[in-house]
């Protein structure tokens, strides 16, 4: 049962931080120095990247309305005029130009990244760095007007800058919605069309760390194991729905430093209690 309640916990936490800038990745490891699961390690490496499936399915019912692809309009005599939203698949094309830069540097360098990028120091450091940013960018921002206030208006050439903006968040600590958003801001998306085209640009970079995830661990799950990812799953899927709704309603009216100031907060406490901790170790 304790393991049970420590998996909702990292749901919670999952929910919420997958889609606030604030990093999903860097807060499961931070937490999993307090709140240590009764896994093997390779397990924890999986799970902490397979719950976000949960989070991306949030995504998925929320905005099945915009991203959803195909119709059946009787009243139409074409064969794609019929079946197929034009708009949506465009969508889904510059996505997909979106993923390119991750699929092409980022796959190769994962192992990398994950060996020597992972402790607390790093994650720290990529709070308090784009926490700083958020807040420089958004007082830069302030007198600017957005030139793209649709999905339809982003070119596809801001997809491709947006994509490399993702290929940051490889980093822990860093947070790729963070990380998106930022560079959708910069170049002149509204932060609304900023947040959802970094929803949309998730469901197939998560689903892909997923499926890389699972099968470097193997299909081998004891019942114990599938229990805990399937809870984790959930509790990630409920907290979502509820974390991308106060997303959406809190930036109609605010802008995002608040989270940079979070970011900073929180990266110099952990700089603190891992400091402190090292010494008083040695």
């Amino acid at each position: 049962m304790l393991e049970f309640l420590k998996v909702i916990l990292l749901g919670i936490v999952e929910g919420i931080t997958e889609w606030l800038p604030i990093s999903s990745t860097g807060h499961m490891i931070l937490l999993d120095e307090f709140i240590k699961l009764d896994v093997s390690s390779e397990f924890w490496e999986m799970f902490k990247y397979v719950i976000q499936l949960g989070a991306i399915l949030a995504v998925v019912v929320l905005y099945w309305h915009k991203i959803w692809p195909f119709k059946n309009d009787k009243s139409q005599s074409g064969f794609v005029e019929r079946y197929v939203k034009m708009d949506k698949i465009m969508l889904w094309l510059k996505i997909l130009v979106s993923c390119l830069p991750a699929i092409i540097v980022g796959l190769p360098l994962d192992d990398l990244i994950e060996e020597k990028l992972s402790g607390y120091m790093v994650v720290a450091l990529m709070l308090i760095l784009y926490g700083v940013l958020f807040i420089v960018i958004e007082n830069y921002n302030k007198h600017r007007r957005p030139k793209v206030r649709r999905l339809s208006d982003i070119t596809w050439s801001m997809a491709a800058v947006i994509g490399v903006f993702q290929l940051l968040a490889m980093i822990p600590g860093t947070s790729r919605s963070g990380a998106t958003i930022i560079g959708g801001i910069l170049i002149g998306l509204s932060r609304k069309i900023a947040a959802e085209y970094t929803f949309f640009l998730a469901i197939p970079v998560m689903f892909g760390v997923s499926f890389i995830k699972i099968i470097k661990f193997g299909l081998s799950f004891t019942a114990y194991e599938a229990a805990i990812l399937i809870v984790g799953m959930i509790v990630a899927f409920v907290v979502s729905i509820l974390a991308i709704k106060f997303l959406m309603g809190y930036i109609k009216k605010h802008d995002f430093k608040v989270f940079g100031w979070y970011r900073i907060a929180l990266g110099i406490l952990v700089l603190i209690y891992f400091v402190c901790k090292n010494i008083f170790l040695a």
